[in-house]
């Protein structure tokens, strides 16, 4: 049993008489003054320590003259501010990266903290039910650190007892207007504790140019645009299948292309081959060229296409058997990537009840057997229901691109992916700010990453094609001195 507060036996009482009001007065227990004063310095104490722990640029910047000033006068700490500020002003402008990791990024965040997130904190915890008020006390959640990057605060945050990453995920809108950002991601930690990310502006919002061609002919993962952090974003293809789900107009083409340009050395130096499957007629036949005779339209042509890299696969499975595991690009075993644009017209919309189940039956082989031998899918569709793409979970690395529902991001990208971060139903519909913009859920990763592909142009393909049949791209194989 509780024991029951002052206060609580109030509820109790019942009076007989109308106008006498129940008066309670709890009981008053003096504290003394030594242990009032011995927690109030504790608690300075500790936040002077976890101050100059988290922040000591900040707080040296700040106390390193007053302290000067306040031994040797004003005067030498005017000159001591003075001369290292005229040594460190050069600083930003010879080199702002190294400017920015060691000084730019930390005073930044010593201001976030103090200004945003400190002085928010409670009445955002308190409106959004991630804090409580119980008896007179406040019980929130605690800030753990700030810290800032070129486009985000990354926010630490230990999680209360009892709650659950259910409940942080339920109030991302909550906190991304409550601390004035236009959305938040959750990530979690370790047990406990919780990574808040608040983008302050977005890096993806202008469109990337095309990849320049890779020189070294390689199958690993394949450069294809950039992640929200300013990083490389390299799509893994050997190894894996992947899925892009978009609406029309989301920028699948970027993927698609993208992809097949990273594959291009390693294509003529025979490491890969690219299969294309293009029953739309218009994204992939602008580039037949590239694929030469392994491209097809029609759906039987598209049906014939798929048995025949079964057939491959299957013949390549039996001689692996018993002698290895994995799959090494050479010559006479190549990478296979079976790209398919709007496969939902193969296997959902298809009329041709013999060639639906030749496909569909074509497409799961590949996408269960054919990793370890070497042969990988690449599916983008429009429509990422159950009943449309049934095979759907057999890829391990899923794409999202502009969707039309929220309920359609975690078809895509598995349960909890939306409650995480990955709002790809509030991607923009401008072509220029979302074309191409996607969310990333990778088979090792829970966690969605946002990035953005680079925009292959018409004229870009046109050079891909020519370069099938010329000489002039240098091809250095992987490995190589």
């Amino acid at each position: 049993m509780f024991k029951k507060l002052p206060g609580d036996e109030t509820r109790t009482l019942v009076t007989t008489t109308p106008d006498t009001a129940v008066v309670f007065r709890p009981a008053v227990v003096t504290t003394p003054a030594i242990f009032t004063i011995t927690i109030f310095l504790g608690r300075l104490l500790a936040g002077i320590v976890r101050l100059l722990w988290r922040h000591p640029i900040a707080v040296a910047v700040l106390a390193v003259p007053a302290t000067v000033a306040i031994v040797y006068g004003w005067r030498v700490a005017l000159v001591a501010v003075t001369v290292p500020l005229s040594i460190l002003a050069p600083w930003p402008f010879f080199d702002r990266a190294s400017f920015d990791r060691w000084i730019g990024w930390r005073l930044l965040a010593f201001w976030r903290l103090v200004w945003v997130y400190r002085r928010h904190w409670q009445p955002v915890m308190i409106v959004s039910g991630l804090g409580r008020h119980l008896q007179g006390r406040d019980y929130l959640p605690y800030l753990v650190r700030v810290r800032c990057t070129s486009w985000a605060d990354v926010v630490t945050v230990k999680m209360i007892s009892g709650q659950s990453v259910k409940d942080w995920a339920d109030r991302l809108d909550h906190l991304a207007h409550g601390f004035g950002a236009s959305s938040c991601r959750v990530a979690v930690v370790r047990a406990g504790r919780l990574q808040l990310t608040f983008p302050r502006h977005d890096p993806l919002a202008v469109p990337l140019p095309a990849v320049p061609l890779p020189v070294v002919a390689s199958v690993g993962p394949v450069e294809i645009g950039r992640c929200e952090d300013g990083s490389p974003y390299r799509l893994t293809v050997h190894g894996t299948h992947v899925l892009i789900a978009g609406a029309t107009g989301a920028g699948k083409g970027s993927f698609l292309w993208s992809a097949t340009r990273g594959l291009l050395p390693a294509v003529r130096a025979g490491l890969a081959q690219v299969w294309a499957l293009d029953p739309k007629r218009m994204e992939l036949s602008f580039g037949r060229d590239l694929f030469g005779d392994r491209y097809a339209a029609d759906p039987a042509a598209c049906a014939d296409l798929l048995e025949a890299a079964v057939k491959i696969m299957q013949e390549r499975a039996d001689r692996y058997a018993g002698l290895q595991r994995s799959h090494t690009p050479t010559i006479d075993d190549p990478f296979v990537l079976v790209v398919v644009d709007e496969v939902a017209f193969l296997t959902a919309y298809q009329s041709d009840k013999g060639l639906k189940l030749r496909i569909s039956a074509a497409l799961a082989t590949l996408t269960t057997q054919g990793r370890a031998v070497g042969f990988g899918v690449m599916a983008a569709l429009q429509d990422p229901r159950k009943e449309v793409m049934n095979i759907r979970n057999l890829f391990p690395d899923k794409i999202a691109l502009r969707l039309d529902e929220s309920e359609q991001v975690d078809m895509v990208l598995g349960d909890g992916a939306r409650d995480r971060g990955a709002l790809a139903d509030h991607i923009s519909p401008i072509p220029e700010r979302g074309a191409g913009v996607a969310y990333v859920r990778l088979e090792t990763s829970p966690d969605p990453i946002r990035v953005r592909a680079a925009y292959v142009s018409d004229a870009d393909i046109r050079d891909m094609a020519a370069l099938m049949t010329g000489d002039t791209l240098p091809i250095e194989m992987e490995g190589a001195a």
